[in-house]
């Protein structure tokens, strides 16, 4: 049992350093914010992103607060999918978390697993991740 722990977790940091390594974000691009985004300081480039994140493999989805909306998430922090480690196990992935995260969206790749959804949220920064959700957040 302990060596399959220890297996979910190395998965689980391969998969967080080829999602780093994938990642062809451009400074330049800007995110946009909508109802459930604020803008982050005097800059639109990053706003943050209040939601559900949910970690499973072939699956990094974050719902944002008061929408039926999904974005597909790439981590560029490489502590999105680690902090989703600390508070559930391999074998409970899937399970969502409350996720207060900073980053840009951007229209989502035409091919892969992000093609099913239209816009990925790029995370240059976790701010707040926890299993307590908020009721307006469920």
């Amino acid at each position: 049992m302990q060596l399959k722990k220890i297996h979910g977790i190395l998965l689980l940091l391969a998969m967080t350093a080829v999602a780093a390594c994938r990642q062809k974000a451009d400074n330049n691009e800007t995110g946009t914010a909508d109802s459930t985004a604020q803008v982050v300081g005097k800059s639109n480039t990053t706003v943050v992103f209040k939601g559900t994140y949910s970690f499973a493999p072939g699956a990094k989805v974050l719902q944002l607060c008061g929408s039926k909306s999904q974005l597909w998430a790439v981590d560029s922090s490489a502590q999105l999918e680690l902090k989703y480690s600390q508070i559930y196990s391999f074998e409970q992935s899937g399970t969502p978390v409350y996720a207060e995260v900073e980053g840009y969206k951007t229209k989502s790749e035409n091919t892969g697993e992000a093609a099913a959804y239209d816009s990925t949220v790029v995370v240059k920064k976790v701010l707040k991740m926890t299993k307590d959700i908020p009721a307006d957040c469920k």
